[in-house]
């Protein structure tokens, strides 16, 4: 039961970190329309009729999004790579900082998406009438629920393997 718990707990990990690698790297986190034509906007870039412009204005909530989510897809990666060491010792402490570390990306992807949302909804959808969150924004929303999930189930596991008594040796009996 534990090592599917932790097998599980790692895949879930491993879902979250391509989602919010995902969502971290490409430009449709939200779309609109500018002078009547198709534009969409990432962390790095902007894009107008599929002709794309790294962005110019340093912005201090762009800059703190790009490095929550850069610290969210390192945390994830952490957390995953700890899963994948402590596949085959059950007992380790390593499902512990894996479990931690996924939590972490979690965390930081939430405050990564929280300051987003809050400056385009304040700010760009006042500017731009028609306007939406894009499938960037959420793949992060759903990167968010894995990360978290995925480090529940790993401490959950290691709190589990610490409860139950060490399996005897065959010499013991």
């Amino acid at each position: 039961m534990l090592f599917s718990l932790v097998n599980g707990a790692t895949l879930c990990g491993a879902a979250a970190l391509v989602l919010l690698l995902i969502s971290t790297a490409t430009d449709y986190w939200m779309q609109y329309r500018y002078s009547g034509n198709a534009a969409s906007q990432g962390l790095w870039r902007f894009c107008i009729n599929h002709k794309c412009h790294a962005h110019t204005l340093i912005v201090a909530f762009w800059d703190a999004t790009r490095a929550f989510m850069l610290l969210s897809v390192l945390s994830a990666f952490a957390g995953v790579v700890l899963g994948i060491v402590a596949f085959n010792r059950p007992r380790s402490r390593q499902i512990q900082t894996g479990g931690i570390a996924l939590l972490l990306s979690g965390f930081f992807a939430l405050l990564a998406l929280t300051i987003y949302t809050g400056v385009t909804v304040n700010f760009f959808g006042k500017r731009y009438i028609d306007w939406r969150f894009s499938w960037s924004y959420i793949l992060g929303w759903i990167g968010i629920i894995l990360a978290l999930g995925a480090g529940a189930l790993q401490l959950c596991a290691y709190r589990r393997n610490i409860a139950e008594p060490a399996p005897a040796s065959v010499s013991d009996s």
